[in-house]
């Protein structure tokens, strides 16, 4: 066990259907899944009791400080065209050691803002990407991959006895 901070990003990196970004991003929001629990409170209970009733997923958004053509020609707006997005970090612990973490993520681009523009100023560019495919490695080890069937946590389905239960 360590003694030390660990795992303090240090650097960021994104690629954009595999265009690098680098020196052209201020920031990446990576939404992490969440379960959904829904509210009830049948006959014989004295309170509520949250259930689990699957999962949710938040949109990746990111920052440009540009507007950037490329990346704003991935919104086709044409179902079922989907692009993959790649954000790695560089975890750095405080006793040296480094880590790598990379964010797959593979969606569709449904909003790119060019916000306001001021002579002098900087320009942003914010971007939404809807997440239909998801994983998070840290050190090349899983550590969750979600889609619209599946969730794992460390490899390990988190839906698998369900989809048996429906014979799928």
């Amino acid at each position: 066990m360590k003694s030390t901070p660990a795992y303090i990003l240090r650097n960021c990196a994104l690629w954009a259907a595999e265009d690098l970004k680098v020196g052209q991003f201020s920031e990446v929001t990576i939404s992490l899944p969440k379960e959904k629990t829904e509210s009830f409170r049948n006959g014989g209970m004295i309170k509520d009791r949250k259930a689990a009733m699957g999962y949710e997923h938040d949109d990746l958004e990111f920052t440009m400080t540009a507007l950037d053509p490329a990346t704003l020609k991935l919104m086709t707006g044409k179902p079922g065209v989907e692009h993959a997005f790649m954000i790695t970090g560089a975890l750095v612990d405080e006793d040296g050691e480094t880590h790598s973490a990379v964010h797959y993520v593979r969606g569709r681009l449904i909003s790119a803002d060019a916000g306001n523009w001021k002579p002098g100023d900087k320009a942003e560019m914010k971007c939404t990407v809807v997440q239909h495919y998801a994983k998070l490695e840290i050190d090349g080890t899983e550590v969750f991959e979600i889609d619209d069937f599946e969730f794992s946590v460390g490899g390990v389905s988190q839906t698998g006895d369900i989809r048996s239960a429906l014979l799928l």
